[in-house]
């Protein structure tokens, strides 16, 4: 059924400029063009996000997109160094050092993007992709 279908995560932002240039300068992913429809595309792996303008805005309460990497404190430490702000939690259940906490199988760390979308980088623990 949609096993090999290709998916698209659409982020709704406000202002499509600024949240281009975070997409892109930021997290370093690649520019796939300005659409038709006035969506920005971007691709990662294999994978595509699209930025639709939406000015009165809307953000998510959860995560709305996470990262998988093969080192997380690498990666913290690279979007850090390019003015990435990390969220830091202290909750039961829920702790982080150095901005990275572990769930389980997988470590963990989030992020807002311009638009107060929450982001998230992620890594197996034990098992590589």
């Amino acid at each position: 059924m949609l096993t090999n279908a290709q998916m698209t995560t659409i982020l709704p932002v406000r202002e499509l400029e600024r949240a281009r240039g975070f997409y892109q300068d930021k997290l370093g992913l690649t520019p796939a063009g300005l659409q038709p429809d006035g969506k920005f595309l971007f691709r990662a792996n294999g994978a595509t996000l699209a930025l639709f303008p939406k000015p009165e805005g809307t953000k998510a309460d959860h995560t709305a997109v996470s990262f998988e990497v093969d080192d997380i404190v690498a990666e913290v430490r690279a979007l850090e160094g390019r003015g990435v702000a990390f969220h830091d939690y202290d909750l039961p259940g829920l702790k982080t050092v150095a901005h990275v906490c572990v769930l389980g199988s997988e470590k963990a760390a989030w992020f807002s993007d311009p638009e107060g979308n929450i982001l998230c980088l992620h890594e197996r623990i034990g098992a590589k992709r």
